[in-house]
């Protein structure tokens, strides 16, 4: 079960982009308690600098601050690197409706230039952050690969170039790349700031400080919450996948289902307060329901997630509590 029986050769280097953001602060602290090394590249445009602090006296870990969008800097970054984990993109579907072009330059041509990178410097295996919003409105649930709707959002349209990309690039040159597509991934040093926060740490941090939460049309949407443990182990997992599963895209989640008001009550149980929250419009681009199919994970990366939701809530919870 989960990552513990992942092993990397003590010297192996790993290159985390976007390290410096939430999942990839957590994925350069699991590497370097395996004992190995992390170059971590970010432009701190949307990582925070405390996250570089953490690790930054560790003499396995090294701080690039460096842009995506320039391929100078992901060619340097790439030197001698035996697996890239790219996690630098900008997230949030109703700020890519925003931002379409931004969207397009940040995660479409960035994810390209680390791509060729990675290539031109003969790194062993390309992990890289995909997403659930590929599925776009394919009504279906389980969401399943290989059955996708049409895109909802630049958001998405980002995320569904970048796996066409990286087939091209396992295609064509022979660099083993492997999509995550992440649910709704939740977990320690997700920010609970700005307008685009996440709506789990967004909650906890309202809540704990007596504020009143809105929650964006009924409450009745439901969610495959993932804990970012499990995000972990499939990064790992994925780094040491056979060729034969290279240019694939894979659903990463636990595969459960939860729905957002229960997630409100709960954790105004959780946390002792009795606050009613307000109901504002729907999200631009959401969909309504999202539930993951892992068996293709399961089966070609060895992908085994045990953090469910309960597990995982109860864990945040006490992270938020102990750094907010």
């Amino acid at each position: 079960m989960g990552y513990e029986s992942v092993r990397f050769p003590e010297n192996t280097l790993f290159l985390v982009t976007g390290g410096a953001g939430f999942i990839g602060s957590n994925l350069c602290e699991a590497i370097l308690n395996k004992g190995c090394k992390v170059r971590c590249l970010d432009d701190l445009s949307t990582g925070k600098q405390e996250n570089v602090d953490l690790f930054i006296n560790n003499p396995n870990y090294e701080f690039i601050k460096g842009d995506i969008k320039e391929l100078d800097t992901c060619m340097k970054a790439c030197e001698g690197v035996d697996y890239v984990l790219n996690q630098a993109a900008w997230g949030s579907v109703p700020r890519s409706i925003e931002m379409p072009l931004f969207y397009c330059a940040n995660n479409i041509q960035g994810t390209l230039n680390m791509l060729e990178a990675a290539r031109q410097k003969g790194v062993k295996k390309f992990v890289y952050a995909s997403s659930s919003s590929v599925y776009g409105d394919e009504p279906n649930l389980p969401k399943k690969e290989g059955r996708e709707g049409n895109l909802l959002s630049p958001y998405a349209v980002s995320k569904r170039a970048d796996e066409e990309w990286a087939k091209q690039y396992t295609r064509h040159y022979g660099l083993d790349t492997y999509g995550m597509r992440y649910f709704n991934v939740f977990g320690r040093r997700q920010d609970p700031n700005g307008a685009y926060a996440a709506v789990i740490p967004k909650f906890i941090k309202q809540l704990l400080n007596g504020e009143v939460p809105t929650i964006n049309g009924d409450g009745k949407q439901s969610r495959d919450f993932t804990f970012v443990e499990n995000v972990v182990e499939a990064n790992l997992k994925a780094c040491l996948a056979p060729h034969e599963a290279a240019g694939e895209a894979f659903n990463i989640a636990f595969g459960g289902r939860e729905y957002l008001i229960d997630i409100y009550y709960g954790l105004t149980k959780a946390l002792g307060v009795d606050i009613e929250p307000n109901f504002g419009p729907d999200r631009a681009g959401d969909i309504k329901h999202s539930n993951a199919d892992i068996s293709k994970a399961k089966e070609l990366l060895g992908y085994d997630p045990d953090w469910s939701f309960d597990r995982g809530i109860k864990a945040a919870i006490e992270w938020y509590r102990e750094n907010l």
